[in-house]
């Protein structure tokens, strides 16, 4: 194991480490992207909460609040439709409110089908690039400019092992994740010596999600990490303290 990867798994992140940062999360409204916004919140990150679904949105953005966090913002959108313009809107409304983003977190994934290149259906596989892919690098692309007008902005993207060895049946899940490694990687070496800003992946590894329940039926849950025992390489890669990290693929949960 890393270096990087020792202290991102072991890191304890001092209560107001995170104050006067703010951080957009996507698929923010469960699972992984729900415990790290909360997470992000109680070390006094102001959280952009993007999602596809309102409902699960407002119950992260009222937890927060119901605990003394900073006013969150809502994001609304749905990345599988979602098209350039509407990321470069967001973009400007948060210049507007905020004027810079000191993070952010690519969460949000589609697990599409467990199947057999040679029958994988072809819109199940537009849909997966579209939102693991596409829709991660445009939104980069719209809101790296804010990134870079912060001190030092973090951008972290979600990794799996499947997508640094492939795995039969993994289809577009994994290749999505093989791209999403190489633009992590071309992103990182880009900004390395021009910029503050850091760029880094995560593995969470078997966490207790509904995609993981969707890939793996016959699993018991119990047996699987909870994501609120993932955060502290979040809170890591996000923070301050990553300064002398970029480029690294992290693994959230030890080997």
């Amino acid at each position: 194991m890393s270096d990087a990867n020792q202290r991102a798994i072991t890191y304890s992140c001092a209560a107001d480490a995170l104050s006067g940062r703010v951080i957009l999360v996507t698929g923010a409204g469960d699972g992984i992207g729900r415990a790290v916004s909360l997470a992000l919140a109680r070390h006094g990150a102001t959280v952009v909460l993007l999602g596809r679904t309102q409902e699960k949105l407002e119950a992260v953005y009222d937890q927060i609040k119901s605990e003394g966090g900073a006013e969150p913002a809502l994001a609304p959108l749905n990345l599988q439709v979602a098209r350039p313009q509407d990321y470069q809107e967001l973009a400007s409304l948060l210049d507007n409110e905020f004027g810079r983003l000191d993070g952010l977190l690519h969460n949000a994934s589609l697990l599409g089908e467990i199947t057999p290149l040679e029958s994988y259906p072809d819109g199940s596989w537009e849909s997966v690039m579209q939102v693991n892919v596409n829709a991660q690098f445009l939104l980069t692309q719209a809101l790296l400019p804010l990134l870079q007008a912060a001190d030092d902005g973090r951008v972290v993207f979600t990794t799996s092992s499947v997508g640094r060895k492939g795995r039969a049946f993994w289809g577009a899940y994994a290749v999505s994740k093989f791209a999403t490694e190489g633009m992590m990687q071309v992103l990182a070496d880009e900004l390395e010596n021009i910029s503050p800003v850091r760029v880094n992946a995560i593995n969470p590894g078997a966490t207790r999600t509904a995609m993981r329940a969707n890939a793996y039926p016959g699993e018991d849950p119990q047996t699987v990490t909870l994501p609120e025992d993932i955060v502290a390489p979040y809170l890591f890669l996000l923070g301050p303290d990553s300064a002398d990290v970029n480029g690294a693929s992290i693994d959230a949960q030890p080997k």
